[in-house]
């Protein structure tokens, strides 16, 4: 099983962090060591003094697929939940300087919380699907699909002309704005749609 996180998905969120535009998806992938389900705490980790939050759709791929078309990319995904891509924004600010790949600073032990995962069949429109992050009671992000610059078919098939898919394999869509730090004793609060899915603690 691997994670694929798709980068710089929202305009809000690459104005708020003052990125580049992308002209295609923007990939990078954590390993299965960065899980974490059934709303378990994340411990916060040694390395970092500023770890960020950053919400996101996630997709599970429910077959194996290489070179997937965009009309054929439903096929490939069967379930929709929420995950949180944990970001060490001092560690990733530190190797975007210097020109060096970022995954220490997301790919990281415990840096992929996510939910339950719901039958996409459940949900009417997938290109409207509103999200939202709370923390300590405070709505820190909202989000919805249609505003990503790639969505969901694209995704899928760009990632497969690189990566084969695998059944059980997540893909982390992309954050909107709002992203902001956490610190150990912090309570994440994730709602898809009307729905909270995801509710854990920083320790």
């Amino acid at each position: 099983m691997k994670i694929l996180c798709i980068g710089r998905n929202y305009a809000d969120h690459i104005q708020e962090l003052a990125n580049e535009k992308p002209d295609e998806p923007v990939v990078f992938l954590k390993p299965e060591t960065a899980l974490v389900i059934g709303n378990q705490s994340v411990p916060y980790p040694k390395f970092t003094q500023d770890m960020h939050h950053e919400l996101e759709i996630v997709l599970r791929i429910n077959k194996e697929g290489k070179d997937i078309s965009e009309k054929d990319a439903p096929d490939y995904f069967d379930a929709i939940g929420l995950g949180v891509d944990f970001t060490a924004r001092d560690l990733q600010t530190k190797l975007k300087t210097k020109g060096l790949p970022w995954e220490i600073s997301k790919a990281f032990d415990h840096s992929a919380p996510v939910s339950e995962f719901f039958p996409k069949s459940e949900f009417s429109d997938l290109a409207n699907l509103n999200f939202h992050l709370h923390v300590n009671g405070e709505k820190r992000q909202t989000g919805n699909t249609s505003l990503m610059l790639f969505p969901f078919n694209e995704i899928i098939s760009w990632i497969s002309r690189y990566f084969s898919l695998m059944p059980g394999d997540l893909v982390f869509t992309g954050t909107p704005a709002g992203v902001s730090a956490v610190k150990p004793g912090d309570r994440l609060e994730a709602r898809l749609e009307d729905k909270k899915i995801l509710d854990f603690l920083v320790s």
